[in-house]
């Protein structure tokens, strides 16, 4: 099969947050590598604003499906979900979820309404857009801040984390200039576990993960922030660990499994999710994050759980077809 593979245009190196934004490049590699390997033809069509331009080249190529890898159109996360509605509007088969839970699942803020709708613990939070003194009665410390909309953990590093009222304003202020919208969220600071669902029609639960921050010196808080995903350099990076724990209690991996599954569907996502946990006081579980389509590269958190699972990359790649050509069959 012509296997399109759709991704934004990431920025030059040396721009903000260009790390980040670079990585679908190896997204898309890899993939193309498992492609090859699988005997399919891979053909690059990256999105472009220009919709003329793009679905032009769409229709030259005569691709039979596509890998959808847009985590943003030109490095706008508003748009996330564009790709995918153009995809569904031109009968283009497609990997991962429509446009919709895409759209959903990036808003910070859209994303704890939901959960909390359906009794599903995520940590109190509310919204800054730029107010002049914004009240936050009812929030405990320590605080987190988060851009409402950006994902890779761009804007969240050290001084995210707020232990007095006194902090608050200034670190607003700083990030709503940067990134517009901020999430101020109560900071959960138990164990945190990245759980992966793959499949279709019915996910399937890939070993539970966790982030091992036993390494961190006394000083830094304990958060995959951007320097942890992105920095080699840094302590963070170098002390973040993801592990397979295979010690867990059945009943507690259970319990966090089911939450996944729960926030999977909620959401409506397709193929593939990751769902990002905390606990608290007692063990609580607090859903952080829903992530659909999660970053396919061979070192990110969903490939290397399903690795774990006993796949190759390249088996992963074919599921992912299967699960196309499952639909097609619904």
């Amino acid at each position: 099969m012509r296997i399109g593979i759709i991704y934004n245009e990431p920025l030059r190196r040396g721009e903000a947050n260009w790390e980040s934004s670079v990585d679908v490049m190896v997204q898309v590699e890899s993939i193309e590598a498992a492609l090859d390997d699988l005997g399919h033809v891979p053909v690059r069509l990256p999105f472009l604003r220009d919709l003329a331009t793009f679905t032009l080249r769409l229709r030259r190529e005569a691709i039979d499906a596509a890998f959808n890898l847009c985590e943003s159109v030109d490095e706008n996360p508003l748009m996330i979900g564009h790709p995918a509605a153009v995809l569904e509007l031109l009968d283009i088969p497609f990997t991962g979820s429509l446009a919709g839970p895409l759209i959903l699942s990036t808003n910070k803020l859209y994303s704890k309404r939901i959960m909390q709708g359906a009794n599903i613990n995520t940590p109190a939070a509310c919204l800054y857009q730029g107010e002049k003194r914004l009240q936050i009665s009812g929030l405990r410390y320590p605080l987190i801040l988060k851009p409402q909309y950006e994902d890779a953990s761009i804007g969240i590093d050290q001084d995210s984390i707020l232990t007095h009222p006194d902090q608050l304003q200034p670190a607003l202020q700083r990030l709503y200039a940067l990134y517009g919208p901020i999430l101020i969220e109560e900071y959960i600071s138990g164990r945190e576990f990245n759980i992966s669902l793959f499949g279709f029609p019915s996910p399937e639960v890939m070993p539970l993960a966790e982030i091992d921050f036993s390494g961190f010196p006394d000083d830094l808080h304990r958060i995959v922030g951007y320097q942890a995903k992105w920095d080699p350099q840094s302590i963070e990076y170098q002390e973040t660990k993801r592990v397979f724990p295979d010690h867990l209690p059945w009943h507690f991996a259970s319990q966090l499994a089911s939450v996944a599954l729960e926030c999977f569907h909620l959401f409506g996502l397709r193929d593939y999710g990751r769902v990002d946990l905390r606990l608290g006081a007692n063990n609580t579980i607090y859903v952080l994050e829903i992530n659909a389509n999660p970053c396919l590269s061979p070192d990110a958190g969903f490939p290397a759980a399903v690795i774990e699972s006993g796949k190759t990359y390249t088996e992963m790649v074919d599921n992912f077809l299967g699960c196309i050509a499952a639909r097609r069959t619904v």
